[in-house]
């Protein structure tokens, strides 16, 4: 009976050492990467539901680990510049990342790092929009092609620009 029991127990941490390595995974979400949104999540600015709209998605994703998803980055900026008006209690101090699709791979690219074109004849869920794309070069090309006025950075992005293209 002991041989047994001691057999049962060595196979339960047998299995359980075996399912270690895939509950020590990192959870996406916790550490601050992209994650698709479901089909409950809806843009705290517009209202709409997001994930019919991935070629203009985009998320906010604050150190918490709690994530805010836009139909496309006029919300997301929107947002940026002021969280509380949408979330009570939450500050842009308190942002760690943020993600836009990128317009011509349609990957989530790192939305600080991307280029936003501005003014071209490209319209988004909610209408004007400010297209991302990952590389200076892409962005030269979709502003020549798409009738763009300017080619901005993340941190020359303003609300008073992003409320005039409304």
């Amino acid at each position: 009976m002991k041989k047994l029991r001691a057999g049962r127990t060595g196979g339960i941490l047998v299995l359980g050492l075996g399912l270690l390595p895939l509950l020590l995974q990192p959870d996406p979400g916790a550490s601050g990467q992209a994650v698709k949104p479901s089909s409950k999540d809806k843009c705290p600015v517009c209202g709409m539901f997001v994930s019919g709209f991935p070629d203009f998605l985009a998320q906010v994703v604050f150190k918490d680990g709690f994530r805010a998803y836009f139909d496309g980055p006029k919300d997301m900026f929107r947002y940026f510049f002021e969280p509380g008006k949408y979330h009570p209690n939450r500050r842009q101090a308190d942002i760690a990342s943020v993600y836009v699709t990128d317009y011509y791979s349609l990957e989530t690219i790192d939305g600080f790092a991307a280029f936003f074109v501005v003014g071209s004849d490209v319209s988004g869920p909610m209408g004007a929009e400010l297209a991302p794309v990952a590389a200076e070069r892409e962005a030269q090309t979709f502003l020549k092609d798409h009738h763009g006025t300017s080619i901005l950075r993340f941190k020359d992005v303003t609300l008073e620009l992003v409320n005039g293209l409304d």
